[in-house]
């Protein structure tokens, strides 16, 4: 089926100036609207977009993503206080959409996860459409776990009524992994339901992750790195991620590697980071902790060794496709990981690209070590292996978008 003229509005509580709807959300658009779907976004913009500089670059991504046919809108995002801001949030945005929904004739609406689904769900109750609930993960269950909620308390009890509501309107379901969809589809709402299914990973835009020898010799003469066999770790700092356990393994590699060096590639507080290394004896010139922007995280990559990810363990985690292992590999980096999160097992046991740690151990960190050295043994062969898993698994432009397009042509053949 021909998607041509097919009518969508995607709604995404994370900005399109934000790194995450620059990567997440805004190539898979571009990419669907080439096939032809007509898209009207709706997203919830940070401060930022509405002070300063922000307006002009929203203009600015507002003519961008036109020139795509892609209609973009944008409401202020709340965040305090934060119950009565985020309803605050969804009745504006309930009030905006059914305003685009007549304006634009549209058939179906995607919801980006739980705060646009309970947006699309009011969306589909009054205008019939078609419904796509895009789980990014368990909402509920990750605040549990991250110690914000209390399992039972108001928020959480809301989140699972509107959460059950949604999955019990949805037509389409999107999940991140497929370690998860045995568990979610008996939940309340999908239990007995048929509807249509995608596994869409966080997938990356392989055009501009890839590895580069020329950005590697820059970088690594920069950072004066060039006799060192790096370990890197992008992303935030603090919450899911194990700053700590990562510097704890990283204890355990200098002892074995005498030429290793620990990248941090964040915009955290690196204050935060010094702390944890110094306490754990680690000399300053065995670390680096670099800012940088999107559009640099790239290069610095491709100056690294091994790639490195410890998230905190729970059940919500089975849900989690880490876009930073998905970057590694493009990269060309094999990574470390522990288990239990989404489908990174069964990534490093098929595709031997990359180690799992079962527990915070040095046992097993001497494991993982032992396993990455026979990877680097190797470094091209390695380079290439990881880059076809990157192109095989996780390109924006095969994966991601043929299971969305797969998906939209079930729906809306229908």
């Amino acid at each position: 089926m021909t998607l041509t003229g097919r009518r969508v509005l995607f709604i995404s509580y994370n900005g399109m100036l934000e790194p995450l709807g620059r990567s997440q959300v805004i190539p898979y658009l571009k990419e669907l609207a080439a096939r032809g779907v007509l898209f009207t976004l709706l997203s919830f913009e940070r401060a930022a977009a509405f002070e300063s500089d922000g307006p002009a670059t929203c203009e600015a991504l507002c003519r961008e993503l036109a020139s795509h046919s892609i209609e973009w809108h944008w409401l202020r995002y709340h965040q305090r206080p934060s119950l009565p801001a985020t309803v605050y949030d969804v009745m504006a945005g309930i009030r905006y959409a059914e305003k685009l929904v007549r304006r634009n004739n549209i058939e179906m609406v995607h919801a980006r996860s739980h705060i646009p689904a309970t947006i699309a769900l009011a969306l589909k109750k009054r205008f019939g459409l078609k419904m796509v609930f895009d789980v990014r993960g368990l909402m509920a269950e990750e605040y549990v776990e991250a110690g914000h909620w209390r399992k039972g308390n108001s928020p959480y009890r809301i989140t699972k009524v509107m959460e059950r509501r949604a999955l019990s309107a949805s037509d389409g379901i999107v999940t991140l992994t497929q370690r998860i969809w045995p568990k979610l589809k008996e939940w309340d709402g999908l239990r007995g339901r048929n509807v249509c299914h995608e596994v869409v990973p966080c997938c990356a835009d392989l055009e501009r992750f890839k590895f580069s020898s020329e950005d590697r010799a820059k970088r690594r003469s920069q950072l004066n790195l060039e006799t060192k066999r790096v370990l890197v770790y992008s992303g935030s700092i603090g919450g899911w991620y194990l700053s700590d356990k990562m510097g704890d393994f990283f204890v355990t590699l200098i002892r074995k590697w005498d030429n290793a060096h620990f990248l941090w590639l964040t915009l955290g507080n690196a204050e935060i980071i010094t702390q944890l290394m110094n306490e754990r004896n680690i000399n300053p010139s065995s670390y680096t902790i670099q800012r940088a922007a999107s559009g640099e995280v790239p290069s610095y990559l491709s100056a690294s060794d091994v790639g490195i990810a410890f998230y905190k363990p729970g059940f919500s985690k089975l849900a989690t496709s880490p876009v930073k292992v998905t970057e590694y590999l493009a990269c060309g980096l094999p990574f470390i990981i522990n288990a239990g999160v989404g489908d990174s097992e069964s990534l490093v046991e098929k595709e031997q690209v990359g180690s799992l740690v079962n527990s915070f151990s040095e046992d097993e960190y001497l494991k993982a070590i032992a396993s990455i050295e026979r990877f680097t043994a190797d470094t091209e062969q390695t380079r290439k292996r990881a880059r076809e898993v990157a192109e095989r698994l996780f390109d924006v432009r095969g994966t991601g978008v043929e299971r969305y397009a797969r998906l939209y042509a079930s729906l809306l053949s229908t």
